[in-house]
């Protein structure tokens, strides 16, 4: 029987209509709920950290853009050499403070930094060899996101990465119906209700707006990264690394 220690149920009962929000709740039940909303979420971390650990540099940080709760930079912390600090950021000042309580439950082989900042204001990143969106560009207002990764490849040394995963649409329309119906069966395996996938969706309709894998591309083209690969693929989600070779 699955723990309901800190269960995602968020809803699974009737609310009045409303956005999608990173609040105190969706905070407490965060772990649960991303690993049962998201195809192969484990493994995508884990490739993460393991793309991170072969591009981090020595004498350079590693940020996490979006850092939820800490779930990538646990991950990382594993692979990367110790001693590269990590910056985690993200716009939820609820996230951050649950980011910070679990990982002072670990023993970090590194100095870490934790700010809750506007990820579409130009902040500065600094002297990076690698920056990390986990499922978080997607939430930004699309006319924000060139600026952001603009900004990381600003930010980020020569031969330095990104890492992107994100939710995406279909190239061809006609199998976006298609896929959307398999994403939900896998939410109905992991225990979903019928009145949970619906309620969900109508929260997350004008809040996260997925991009095809081509207009991700683009975009990072557009903003400078000449070499741009796509490492992960699930129906409608994806994995791209994007290196800065000048």
């Amino acid at each position: 029987m699955k723990d309901q220690t800190n269960s995602d149920k968020v809803f699974n009962e009737i609310l009045k209509p409303s956005d999608f929000e990173f609040n105190q709740t969706v905070a407490g039940v965060f772990d649960d709920m991303v690993s049962r909303s998201v195809p192969f979420y484990h493994e995508m971390q884990r490739m993460t950290a393991e793309i991170a650990a072969t591009h981090a540099k020595e004498n350079t940080k590693v940020y996490d853009l979006g850092c939820s709760t800490g779930t990538t930079m646990l991950m990382m912390d594993k692979m990367v050499t110790e001693g590269i600090p990590f910056v985690g950021i993200d716009e939820s000042e609820e996230m951050i403070a649950k980011c910070r309580e679990k990982l002072s439950n670990f023993s970090m082989r590194r100095e870490v930094e934790l700010m809750a900042a506007d990820l579409a204001a130009h902040f500065k990143i600094d002297n990076a060899s690698v920056v990390t969106m986990v499922l978080v560009l997607q939430f930004i207002r699309p006319l924000q996101r060139l600026n952001i990764v603009k900004n990381i490849f600003e930010g980020l040394n020569k031969d330095g990465v990104f890492i992107l995963i994100e939710k995406i649409l279909t190239e061809e329309k006609s199998f976006n119906r298609e896929y959307i119906g398999y994403y939900y069966d896998f939410k109905r395996r992991n225990e979903y209700s019928e009145l949970e996938i619906s309620q969900k969706r109508e929260a997350l309709e004008n809040v996260l707006i997925p991009y095809k894998t081509s207009e991700n591309i683009n975009m990072l083209r557009e903003a400078g990264f000449k070499e741009v690969e796509v490492f992960f693929r699930w129906y409608n989600f994806t994995g791209i690394i994007a290196k800065k070779s000048k």
